[in-house]
């Protein structure tokens, strides 16, 4: 089979809100990409894989094993894993591209593919909106905070972020579509196109809603959800994107 189609998935947030629960979740991301790796030329994985992510020099976080081994499979098989970072693994360094193969990325990309632009993000402090957020997020990217958190050991400084990160989440995202001047995404897609019009999709994570909305006539904005409860993605086949959702197994 022609491997000819690329998928696109975020906000998986493994390690929340348990160890049960996140292995449950890995499990059937697992099966997932399982199931895709036999007509999938390149897999965008873009955001919030995991709840927390900080790489000290010889330390990685516990955990994440069986997703971990399924991108380095898929990469040895040819398969391209692209990761761009989300505001909850920001911190993500090189251990992913030395061991898993993959590549890394820290801030958005452009591809085209089949004479389509795409435009490929997180989504995280784009747009109008999320003040305070955008202010902690260059605290967080400064190299000398970076480094003094790295002075911590890891069991004191990963209770301070997952501590943090939760907070974070529950103060997030609506479940509700909130309209054209409330979405930020979707704001900072006209915005950016008017000046873009070779773009035909933008492609974000971040906001954990399946969203496909209708930019201009030959642009469209596609959210990719999340995998805690919609358990969706997006697939780029010929000259289109559509949404999916993976069904579940027990």
């Amino acid at each position: 089979m022609n491997k000819t189609k690329i998928y696109f998935a975020s906000d998986f947030h493994l390690g929340i809100p348990n160890l049960e629960e996140s292995r449950l979740r890995e499990k059937q991301i697992v099966l997932w990409l399982d199931d895709i790796k036999k007509d999938a030329k390149s897999v965008y994985l873009i955001g919030d894989l995991f709840d927390f992510w900080f790489e000290y020099k010889e330390v990685v976080p516990k955990g994440f094993v069986r997703l971990l081994g399924k991108i380095a499979e898929l990469t040895d098989s040819g398969i391209g894993i692209h990761i761009i970072v989300g505001n909850h693994d920001l911190w993500m360094k090189d251990y992913l591209e030395v061991e898993c193969g993959a590549k890394i990325y820290h801030e958005p990309i452009q591809i085209k593919e089949n004479n389509k632009t795409i435009f490929i993000g997180h989504g995280d402090g784009l747009g109008p909106g999320e003040k305070s957020f955008k202010l902690v997020k260059r605290f967080f990217k400064n190299k000398t905070c970076q480094w003094i958190f790295s002075r911590l050991h890891p069991n004191t400084a990963l209770k301070f972020a997952h501590n943090w990160s939760r907070k974070s989440r529950m103060s997030g995202n609506s479940p509700d579509y909130l309209g054209t001047e409330r979405e930020y995404l979707e704001q900072f897609c006209i915005s950016h196109q008017k000046e873009n019009a070779d773009i035909n999709f933008y492609v974000f994570g971040h906001r954990h809603l399946p969203l496909d909305i209708k930019i201009t006539e030959n642009c469209r904005y596609i959210n990719t959800g999340d995998w805690i409860d919609h358990f969706s993605y997006a697939v780029f086949e010929k000259e289109n994107i559509e949404l999916k959702y993976f069904k579940k197994s027990s």
